[in-house]
């Protein structure tokens, strides 16, 4: 299994909506960077993710799980663009914000640390491991 961090606006999508979105998730849409679509072409059923809330708030507030694989994204005009399907799986009990992370020597090398306007970026396991310790997430 990999780990991805995905990135949303709380004004636009929120954890809340994501949520309510329940078991079938919905499409990640509006990706238009490169480097993240890559990302999610990369992905497998499954695999886990952090929600981020960006802009208001900048804290991790959730996890998700790749729901259906890499497909045209509904929402582009051009078929270059892909996303995949997401499902909620939990809150995390503490939120884990930017600043905490940036804190955090473990995460120095985390993509949110060092190119936090990436929409969509791996985490490493010993990442994934430290932000769910910090969050107070259990096995």
């Amino acid at each position: 299994m990999a780990y991805w961090l995905f990135k949303s606006e709380p004004d636009s999508w929120s954890w809340d909506q994501q949520k309510a979105a329940g078991r079938d998730g919905t499409e990640w849409t509006g990706v238009r960077n490169y480097q993240a679509r890559n990302n999610m072409r990369a992905m497998a059923l499954g695999d886990r993710g952090f929600f981020y809330h960006s802009n208001e708030g900048k804290e991790i507030v959730g996890i998700v799980e790749v729901a259906k694989l890499a497909h045209p994204d509904s929402s582009a005009d051009n078929p270059t663009w892909e996303c995949v399907d997401l499902r909620a799986v939990a809150d995390v009990p503490k939120p884990v914000t930017l600043a905490a992370a940036k804190a955090n020597p473990k995460l120095a090398g985390m993509a949110l640390v060092g190119n936090s306007r990436l929409s969509v970026q791996p985490v490493t396991d010993v990442e994934w491991a430290e932000v769910c310790r910090m969050a107070g997430v259990t096995a």
